[in-house]
């Protein structure tokens, strides 16, 4: 048998990551400005990370949600102090679709109601309804394609408005900074009117922090930039450093009932055990305010890169655009960003994502540092 071959893959074989640096099969060294899709939270092989999932793994790896497992209780308490939402219920699952197709049923449980709005270029997942969420009807099959969703533009309220009068949606989902869309950011007028209109048309309103949240953008969830609180929030990647997690942040208004949302291994033992890690260290190495602190210094950097031009007045360095919050970095190219990712990869030895076909998308662990920071912009430089 062979893999089933859905990949792209650059001929490299990472064997070994540590802190904001992996090595592959040859020894050979890279900064890893990506995280591998942002999972990455609290770095590579992180000492502690080690100890308490090795611990826990000793002890007991898995048994199901029919019996007690006071982990789970200590992350839920745990998480919601961190994150200023105390008052929330958490449902925990393995992963991010798995989270959007849960909270995008309880929206519909809640209302009776079936219809969804999503962002133009929005990415919520590749299941079911989170896939139809997507805006990328390469990857909806014709089995996903209900008729459930209306993409909207970001930004654009008036439009939102407008199908939100109609008085038939179930559900707004928002990343409030998209990823796979090309970090676009939500704006607080945005935002704020959005939540309003959900309220008023009792619709029900999800922010997906799968990608955006849980530190990256230098507050806990990026939507705090904007001064909402969703009813629901969506997260995975960095929850577990790289553990297949995923959980759901419900509001009080919702009421469980018995039966109605379940899952085989979600909130493991294991995965727990995991989660609290990452607390632990976002705690004891502040790693949300050095997101804020060092993705502020290297936007300075990239901003200062980008301004220096060639004598005919042109962009010396090719970047067009930057944007983003913290450590979650969007830049555009006026070339092709496969002519720059390649380079950067094979003679830089420094990983990054991309969107579309002209930006780069940084989304190294949150503990990176300035010095790490210059470095890559020194490599970015020389590709340039």
């Amino acid at each position: 048998m062979k893999l089933f071959d859905v990949y792209p893959l650059f001929d490299v074989n990472i064997v070994k990551g540590q802190g904001c640096k992996v090595w592959d099969d040859k020894g050979q060294e890279y900064l890893d400005l990506y995280g591998g899709h942002a999972v990455i939270s609290i770095g590579h092989s992180h000492p502690h990370y080690i100890e308490r999932v090795t611990e826990q793994l000793q002890r007991i790896g898995f048994y199901s949600n029919s019996v007690v497992n006071t982990l789970q209780t200590e992350l839920a308490s745990r998480l919601g102090r961190i994150s200023g939402y105390d008052d929330y219920q958490l449902f925990l699952i393995n992963s991010g679709a798995e989270a959007n197709e849960n909270a995008l049923k309880l929206a519909s449980f809640s209302n009776g109601r079936t219809r969804v709005l999503s962002l133009q270029k929005a990415f919520h997942g590749r299941t079911s309804l989170a896939v139809e969420a997507t805006n990328n009807p390469k990857i909806i099959a014709p089995i996903n394609n209900n008729g459930h969703v209306t993409y909207l533009p970001i930004n654009d309220l008036t439009a939102w408005e407008r199908e939100l009068q109609k008085g038939d949606v179930c559900a707004v989902i928002l990343e409030c900074i998209q990823g796979v869309g090309g970090i676009q950011l939500a704006t607080k007028e945005f935002a704020r009117g959005l939540q309003k209109l959900c309220r008023q048309h009792n619709t029900i309103l999800i922010c997906d922090e799968i990608q955006c949240g849980y530190g990256r953008s230098g507050k806990f969830f990026a939507h705090q930039w904007l001064d909402i609180r969703p009813d629901i929030i969506t997260v995975a990647k960095g929850i577990a450093n790289g553990f297949p997690m995923g959980g759901v942040l419900i509001s009080p208004e919702f009421q469980p009932v018995y039966g109605q949302l379940g899952t085989t291994f979600g909130g493991n033992h294991l995965a727990c055990a995991a989660a609290l890690a990452v607390l632990d260290v976002f705690e004891e190495e502040r790693l949300v305010e050095n997101a804020r602190e060092v993705g502020n210094y290297l936007m300075e950097q990239l901003r200062s890169l980008a301004s220096t031009t060639a004598a005919d007045g042109t962009a010396r360095h090719h970047i067009t655009d930057i944007r983003g919050r913290g450590l979650m970095l969007g830049i555009d190219l006026d070339c092709p960003h496969k002519d720059v990712r390649q380079p950067l990869i094979h003679q830089e030895h420094c990983f990054t994502g991309c969107a579309g076909t002209n930006t780069l998308r940084l989304l190294p662990p949150l503990c990176l540092t300035k010095q790490q920071a210059d470095d890559f912009i020194e490599r970015f430089k020389r590709v340039l």
